[in-house]
C-alpha cells in the first residue's frame, strides 16, 4: 500500500492532468506515469482511463478513489494530531464553499487567520449547494458551507439567518412600493440562478404556493444583476448575494420575510482535525460580531 501512489491518482483526478499533477506534487510526468502503472499492475485492473475528452476513473477506479481519500485524510489528520500535542499549529484544511460567502466573509477571515496561523493551509473549492454537499459526503473537503437543511445526512453547524430580498431594475413599477409580497412577483418576468444554486428559493416559493414566471436561469450571480440592470426581469437572491450590484438596482423587501439559513457541514465534527477545528472556531467567531 503506498499513500503517495494514492495522493498522485486523487490529484491527477483534480487536475485532470498528468503533468499538472506532477507540477503540484513535484514530480515528473514520467514518476506520475509510473505510479499510476505500477498501481494498476499491484492491483490487477485499470484506475484510469486517457482518451480526446481527458483523463477519467475507470468504473474500477471510481470504486477505489473513496477509499484512497478517506486513507489519505485519516494520514493529514493523524499529522496534524501529532504536531498538535507536539505544540505545532501546521495543516492542511480543504474548504467548500459559494459565491456570496467567498465574497463577503472569506477575503477577510483568511487574511486575519493566515496571519495568525501561517502554517495552516487553507484551500478552497467553490460550487453550488448539491456540489459541495457531494464534496463534504465524499470526502473531497473537510467541511463546507450549506444552505440548511442539507439533502445528505451530515453534521452541521448554523452560523448566520440570511434574508431574502427582491431586486428590480430602477424605473420597474415595484421602485415605488415599501414592500412586495410573494404574490406580487408572480406575474413578473422572473430571473432565477439554476438548479443547485437556489435550494432555498424553490424551498420558499413551494411554501408560498408561487409558480414564478421563469426567464432565465443563470449560474452566476454577476449575470444575474446585469439582466436584471436591463430591465430582463425581476429577481430573488439573498442580503449577502448583494455585493458589486449594478447602480441601477433597486432592493426591495419580501412580505412575508423569509430567509436562508448558512451553516457548515461535515461527515462529523468530532473526528475533524486539529487544524479545521481552529479555523471553524475562528469562523464562527467572526461571523458572531457580524
Amino acid at each position: 500500500m503506498s499513500l503517495a501512489k494514492f495522493e498522485i491518482i486523487s490529484t491527477i483526478i483534480e487536475l485532470g492532468s498528468f503533468a499538472k499533477a506532477g507540477d503540484k506534487l513535484g514530480l515528473t510526468q514520467s514518476a506520475v506515469s509510473h505510479a499510476v502503472s505500477s498501481l494498476e499492475k499491484e492491483y490487477g485492473f485499470s484506475l484510469l482511463t486517457r482518451g480526446r475528452a481527458g483523463i477519467h476513473l475507470t468504473t474500477n477506479g471510481e470504486r477505489m478513489l473513496s477509499y484512497m481519500q478517506a486513507m489519505l485524510k485519516t494520514q493529514k489528520e493523524m499529522a496534524q494530531e501529532i504536531a498538535n500535542i507536539n505544540g505545532l499549529i501546521v495543516g492542511e484544511v480543504r474548504i467548500g464553499t459559494f459565491s456570496s460567502v467567498s465574497s463577503q466573509w472569506l477575503p477577510e477571515i483568511l487574511q486575519q487567520f493566515t496571519e495568525l496561523y501561517p502554517n495552516i493551509d487553507i484551500q478552497l473549492y467553490e460550487g453550488d449547494y448539491d456540489a459541495i454537499e457531494s464534496w463534504i459526503a465524499n470526502g473531497y473537503v473537510d467541511f463546507g458551507f450549506v444552505s440548511l437543511p442539507t439533502s445528505y445526512q451530515l453534521d452541521v453547524i448554523p452560523l448566520k439567518k440570511d434574508r431574502m430580498v427582491c431586486f428590480v431594475e430602477e424605473h420597474h413599477p415595484f421602485t415605488k412600493l415599501d414592500a412586495v409580497t410573494w404574490a406580487d412577483i408572480k406575474e413578473q418576468p422572473f430571473i432565477r440562478a439554476k438548479k443547485g444554486s437556489d435550494n432555498d428559493l424553490r424551498r420558499i416559493l413551494k411554501q408560498q404556493q408561487i409558480i414564478p414566471n421563469v426567464r432565465f436561469e443563470l449560474a452566476d450571480d454577476q449575470a444575474i444583476f446585469s439582466m436584471v440592470s436591463h430591465g430582463m426581469g425581476i429577481s430573488v437572491l439573498s442580503e449577502l448575494a448583494m455585493f458589486r450590484i449594478p447602480e441601477n438596482i433597486h432592493i426591495i423587501k419580501l412580505e412575508p420575510e423569509e430567509y436562508r439559513t448558512i451553516g457548515i457541514a461535515a461527515p462529523s465534527f468530532k473526528t475533524i482535525a486539529p487544524a479545521t477545528k481552529r479555523f471553524i472556531s475562528y469562523l464562527q467567531q467572526y461571523v458572531d460580531q457580524k
